[in-house]
Order: C-alpha cells, then sequence, then structure tokens
C-alpha cells in the first residue's frame, strides 16, 4: 500500500515507479481520487462549522426570547446533508483505498529492469551439477518405481496435482522439515510458530493476497481461507500493533502446508508433484527497522542457501527483475536447485523484501528509541526456508542411483536412524 501523502508530493516519482512495473502512469487518477475525497472532507467540515454556529445562536435567541424558527430549521437541514456527505466522503475513501490495494508496491532502483523471467540476473552458485554415467531419471519416474508415490492414488481422492508418498519418502520428506527447522531455530535464530492454517480476510489483505489474487486462493464455506503460505499468518502477528526498536529484528519460522488453487498454470508441470495444490514449506518472516531491511534481505537468503549447501545441491542464486518480481516485493531473491531430470534449474526458495507495503496494509509500527511519540511502519521480509516437496524432488533427482534407488544426504542421515540409501524393498 502507498501513502498517499507521497503520491501527493511525487506523482512524477509514483509514477515512474509504475513504469518500471511496466505499468501506466496512475498518479491522475489516483489524485483526481484523492481530490474529491478531500473536497468532500472539506465540505463536510464546513457544515459541521455551520451547525455548530447556527446551534450556539439558537441558544443565544432562546435566551433573548427571540424566535430560532429558522435556525433550527437550518441545523435539521445540516444534519440531514451532513449524513449524506458523510456517506460519500465513505464512499470516496473506500474507492481510493480499493484503487490503491491493487497497485504493486514499487521496486528498490537496484533490482534489474526487464519485462519477464528473461532479465532475471544471476548473482552465484554453488557446486557443479553432478555427471551422471546413466541418463538420469525425473523424480515421478523414480518415485513410481520404487512404489512410494502414488500419483493415481492421489487423483482418486482429491483429483489432479495431489500426491500420495509412501514408506521411505514419506519418511525423507518428513525429514527434510525437520531439518530445516532444526537448522534455522538453533543456528539462525529463528523462532518456531505453529500457526492457524485458516484465516480472514483482513489477514490476506495485511499481506497483499487479497484482493488482488483472491483466484489463486481456496476459501472455506465459512469464510475463512486456507493460507497459501505461512508468510500470511506469520507476518500478521504484528498487524495492528506498535513494537518496541529494541525488540527488532523479529525472526520467527514455521512449517505449514500451504494451499495453493494455481490459476493460471494450466498445462505447466502437470507430472509429478512440482507444482501441487497442497505442498509444504518451511517459511521464515523477519519484522525490521527501515534500516535494517537491506541487510536482513542478505541474510534471510544465505539461510536459505544453506538449507541446499548442507545437503550438497546445486543451486544458483538469482535477483528477480522488475517484470518478474511479486506484487507486495521491492526487492527479491530466488534460490534455484539444478534438478537433472529436467536437465535445468528450478526455483526452491523465494525472498522478498516488502518495505512498509505490507505494514502499512497491516497498520504495523513500531517506535523508536528515545520517541515516546512518534512512530513509523516497520519493514517486513518473507522467505522460503525452503519449499520441502521441491526439496524432497531435488534429493530424489541429484542423490539418484543407476538402480533407481536414491542415496541419502549425509545431513539427513540422523533424521532417519542411519538410513544411507532408499531402495524398493525399503
Amino acid at each position: 500500500m502507498y501513502d498517499i501523502r507521497w503520491i501527493r508530493e511525487e506523482p512524477e516519482a509514483f509514477d515512474a515507479a509504475l513504469k518500471r512495473r511496466g505499468l501506466a502512469a496512475l498518479s491522475g487518477e489516483i489524485l483526481a481520487l484523492d481530490a474529491k475525497r478531500r473536497e468532500a472532507q472539506t465540505a463536510l467540515q464546513t457544515m459541521q462549522t455551520r451547525r455548530n454556529e447556527a446551534s450556539k445562536a439558537i441558544g443565544e435567541a432562546k435566551r433573548k426570547g427571540e424566535d430560532a424558527a429558522a435556525l433550527m430549521a437550518e441545523v435539521a437541514g445540516l444534519k440531514d446533508r451532513m449524513a449524506a456527505a458523510e456517506e460519500g466522503e465513505r464512499q470516496l475513501a473506500a474507492k481510493l483505498q480499493e484503487r490503491l490495494s491493487t497497485i504493486p508496491n514499487a521496486t528498490l532502483p537496484d533490482v534489474p529492469e526487464g519485462a519477464d523471467e528473461t532479465a532475471n540476473v544471476e548473482l552465484r552458485r554453488h557446486l557443479e551439477p553432478r555427471r551422471f554415467n546413466f541418463a538420469p531419471k525425473e523424480h515421478f519416474e523414480l518415485g513410481e518405481a520404487l512404489g512410494m508415490l502414488d500419483f493415481e492414488a492421489a487423483a482418486k481422492l482429491s483429483g489432479a496435482r495431489f500426491t500420495v508418498m509412501r514408506g521411505q519418502l514419506a519418511r525423507l520428506h518428513r525429514a527434510l522439515a525437520q531439518f530445516m527447522l532444526d537448522l534455522h531455530t538453533t543456528e539462525h535464530g529463528y523462532t518456531e510458530v505453529a500457526p492457524p492454517f485458516l484465516v480472514r480476510d483482513e489477514v490476506l489483505y495485511g499481506t497483499g493476497q487479497l484482493p488482488k489474487f483472491a483466484e489463486d486462493l481456496f476459501r472455506t464455506t465459512h469464510g475463512l481461507w486456507l493460507i497459501p503460505t505461512a508468510e500470511v499468518p506469520l507476518t500478521n502477528l504484528v498487524a495492528d500493533a506498535i513494537v518496541a526498536a529494541e525488540e527488532l529484528p523479529i525472526r520467527v519460522t514455521a512449517l505449514t502446508p500451504c494451499f495453493r488453487s494455481e490459476a493460471g498454470s494450466a498445462g505447466r508441470d502437470t507430472r509429478g508433484m512440482l507444482r501441487q495444490h497442497q505442498f509444504e514449506k518451511v517459511e521464515l518472516v523477519s519484522i525490521t527497522t527501515p534500516e535494517q531491511s537491506a541487510d536482513e534481505l542478505e541474510r534471510m537468503v544465505g539461510c536459505a542457501e544453506t538449507v541446499l549447501k548442507r545437503l550438497e545441491l546445486p543451486h544458483r542464486t538469482m535477483v528477480l527483475s522488475t517484470g518478474d518480481i511479486g506484487f507486495a516485493a521491492m526487492k527479491t531473491y530466488d534460490v534455484e536447485v539444478w534438478l537433472p531430470g529436467q536437465d535445468a534449474y528450478r526455483e526452491i526458495s523465494s525472498c522478498s523484501n516488502c518495505g512498509d507495503f505490507q505494514a502499512r496494509r497491516m497498520k504495523a509500527r513500531f517506535r523508536p528509541v528515545g520517541d515516546e511519540k512518534g512512530t513509523r511502519h516497520v519493514h517486513t521480509l518473507n522467505g522460503s526456508g525452503v519449499a520441502v516437496g521441491r526439496c524432497l524432488i531435488a534429493v530424489m533427482e541429484n542423490y539418484q542411483q543407476a538402480d533407481g534407488s536414491i542415496a541419502v544426504p549425509a545431513a539427513l542421515r540422523p533424521y532417519l536412524g542411519g538410513l544411507e540409501v532408499i531402495a524398493a524393498h525399503g
């Protein structure tokens, strides 16, 4: 959400920010709406002032024994006009708020400009992809051959884009999640949280999923929404709150299921479990001061990269372009893991600095040190630390062996009772 005062003061900068996003200038439309709302507010204040004056004059007239009928009629008329004016002002304020809520965040100047993912810039790589002496298979081929990934059973239960995991692969999936939580809580300083998986409208509004992306979500018959990511409840822990600066940064993590309709993804990644309606993810969320957020983003992406380094998975880190970055983000790093079965890097973590964009929507503030009266909006950051299902895919494909078995990464063996290989008989 943008500060309307900034748009009033810097309309050219606002339009330039939208242009970098590939959007048309909107300052004229926004300021016209704002001007109408302010005119309505001024008219309402003028009527309120006149009503107060007339009410005072009525008292004076009655005290002097004079006829106050005309004044009383005027006050009655003003009351009706003010009610209509208040409703009109409310409607204009709601219209302005609704319009502002659909405009994406401004990107930082160092974000590469471009129309789509082809303009993303690679920053670094870790490990060279393994060279196989056989043709590497994709995860679904491996999992089905092991009898541990069952897409047919999932389709009978729930339809497309669901998976049933069995046996040692289900255990490996669980081990991955536990490994990530242990790493982030014991080494990276995050506090584990177990949040609700169902949230209200205003919670999704706060992080920017509503109103613009409702079609990407699942809503229950009771009006609650299934979370698309733990970013939503975790970030909203500071909604409508004023946090002391000494408490920042706040760092929290959670393992949750994530539910996404995958609207607009028809025909993409239909085989296997790369793009699912339901998947698990370990999420990282930080709440910081504006001065801390740039460094916190670098720290957060480092935490995500550490997961893949410990698992010895080849990966690269990209900075997303203005045409590929998310709605609420002002800068985003994607960590992409190598999938030999696809012969491609695929996104496994996305870490974003949203600045004060979400904080304005959530009314999340902090009180600077030494300032007893003033408050400022916090900055919010979120990142995958990492997507568990995609990490399972990466382990399966990178650690596959010629006989179709899967070696267990050394970092995960303590979570699997020392198991070193997942084979069909496991």
